[in-house]
């Protein structure tokens, strides 16, 4: 089980070496049960945001929430994600994108080995890998039910070449490679095992309302989920207002456009 760490200066350093962090505050089972009611609703609209397991109407995915709901506005705001963000950052930070990752019980597909800023980078011309992801877990999450597994320190690898090119749009705009099982821009699986040996590997697990924080260049990866459990985790991605991205095409659930620095909410409800 992973511990959490507790003193700022510990949790700088473990996160510059180590590329994620388990946060010592856990949000209310009220605020992930309004979080969780709201994702539902909305997952069952029709939309562009919302994406399906390949050749089915299951949600994989849905995008972009705190832009048309009041409830996920709110969370991005919240002491423990954008006060965390801030913390490791150091500097002002904005909502660069906001997604819900859905693994249904016995349908959730895998996530291939990949790095977010090959996405930001070659995509959307994020200059640096100045950003972090919050993750929050919606639901109990168990080695079973397909939980994120990332490769502590693979951040200080850099960005790694995939298999594409690595030309922005290499996917020649076509989005739904970036939110699929048939990810644009992944870490080869040769390459991705080396660092699994060399460095070890741990999975994001916990209860629902746990808190995790991971670099854009950590290399990471899922199962499928094979059990009778949901796993949805809640993934927001602040970027330092420096670090804001000049060239952006791709649809703005999936990448936002306002770079207003964010202020904290009072306290950690809803």
């Amino acid at each position: 089980m992973n511990e959490p760490i507790q003193t700022s200066a510990s949790i700088r350093s473990f996160y510059e070496r180590e590329g994620w962090f388990l946060s010592p505050d856990i949000l209310h089972e009220g605020v992930i049960a309004r979080v969780t009611e709201r994702i539902e609703a909305l997952s069952a609209q029709e939309g562009p945001e919302v994406v399906y397991e390949k050749g089915t109407r299951t949600v994989r995915g849905i995008h972009g929430c705190h832009l048309f709901d009041d409830v996920c506005r709110r969370l991005v705001r919240l002491p423990a994600l954008l006060g965390l963000a801030e913390e490791l950052l150091g500097e002002p930070v904005y909502v660069y994108q906001f997604k819900v990752n859905m693994k249904q019980p016995g349908e959730g597909a895998a996530w291939p080995w990949h790095q977010d800023f090959a996405f930001w980078n070659r995509e959307d011309g994020m200059p640096a890998d100045k950003a972090v992801n919050i993750a929050v877990l919606l639901d109990d999450v168990h080695q079973e039910n397909g939980p994120l597994r990332i490769i502590p320190g693979s951040h200080r690898q850099g960005l790694i070449d995939s298999e594409t090119d690595g030309t922005p749009g290499g996917s020649g705009g076509d989005w739904r490679k970036h939110v699929s099982a048939d990810l644009e821009h992944t870490v080869p699986d040769k390459r991705a095992e080396d660092l699994a040996q060399e460095l070890g590997t741990t999975l994001v697990t916990g209860r629902a309302g746990s808190l995790y924080a991971f670099h854009p260049t950590i290399v990471h990866a899922s199962s499928n989920n094979l059990s009778p459990d949901r796993r949805a985790l809640l993934l927001v991605t602040y970027n330092a207002v420096s670090n804001a991205p000049e060239r952006l095409t791709r649809p703005e659930f999936l990448v936002s456009r306002d770079t207003t620095p964010l202020a904290t909410v009072g306290t950690n409800t809803l």
